[in-house]
């Protein structure tokens, strides 16, 4: 299933479900943290279905809405309307698939562990030198990105993911966030090595990889489900400059941050024409 959009009004959800459902198009309801998702049964309707959802959202309170649920003839049986969210445990398990969990739980077990005195940082850092770039230990290509040196660090980073990561896997597929993940991590880390050594960790060049690779998927290809509010992405460049400037106050991995990036944009690019087969 596609999402099409989240309303905080129940009632105007049910509405437009109701509507869409007199042109045969198919929809479902479910509460989530923000309110009222409705989700696209028929993926084929997607093109008509974002042409209504526009019309809707240009005119929510036209009685062609209120005058399908009268039509229909049923109540509404699927939501509470006496609460608009879900338990936020179970709409943060919502959101997200399997790999997105397990990176979560890799990153907080790795930062537990680290914060009670286990080696962490010696076990998963980069490569020390580059005489060692073709020894076996070829994690430490990828394990940096689950090092996290703060809270604040982590928790940052980990929201990020959940948000663009859970987008891309729950409809696009786990295979290409793990390759997302793993080419997103190793370019960005390998970059990094060069312009300031082996002395860095963060999820942020992955998350930057997941950013150009929503964006751009979204404006070349629509249907396939993927959404960014051009705000966010317009925030996350705005920070990208700020680091190159030095003006964060705290060490910042430019270069995995600009390489991450250009890796999702340059997949996203490459992905713009592939099939859309949504996993929900």
């Amino acid at each position: 299933m596609i999402q099409l959009l989240v309303l905080d009004n129940a009632r105007m959800a049910h509405a437009l479900v109701d509507y869409l459902a007199t042109l045969g198009i198919g929809c479902e309801l479910t509460q989530s943290e923000l309110g009222v998702a409705i989700w696209l049964v028929d993926e084929a309707r997607f093109v008509q279905a974002q042409q209504e959802v526009k019309r809707f959202l240009a005119d929510p309170t036209h009685p062609r809405y209120m005058a399908a649920s009268w039509q229909s003839g049923r109540a509404d049986a699927r939501l509470d309307y006496s609460k608009g969210m879900l338990d936020p445990v179970t709409d943060f398990l919502h959101q997200a698939g399997p790999l997105t969990l397990l990176v979560i739980i890799g990153c907080l077990a790795i930062y537990a562990l680290d914060a009670i005195g286990l080696p962490m940082v010696d076990a998963l850092a980069f490569h020390p030198t580059l005489t060692q770039f073709t020894d076996w230990q070829l994690w430490r290509y990828v394990t940096p990105a689950l090092l996290h040196f703060s809270v604040l660090h982590l928790v940052f980073n980990l929201l990020w993911w959940w948000y663009l990561g859970g987008q891309i896997e729950q409809r696009i597929g786990s295979g290409k966030l793990l390759i997302l993940l793993l080419i997103g991590a190793a370019l960005p880390n390998i970059a990094e090595f060069f312009v300031s050594g082996p002395a860095f960790g963060g999820l942020s060049g992955v998350v930057y990889a997941l950013l150009g690779y929503c964006w751009l998927r979204s404006k070349w290809q629509p249907a396939c489900g993927l959404t960014l509010p051009p705000a966010l992405m317009g925030f996350m460049l705005f920070w990208l400059v700020l680091g190159f400037f030095d003006l964060l106050g705290t060490p910042i991995a430019n270069a995995a941050h600009l390489v991450g990036l250009l890796v999702g944009l340059l997949q996203g690019w490459l992905d713009r024409h592939s099939p859309v087969s949504h996993q929900r």
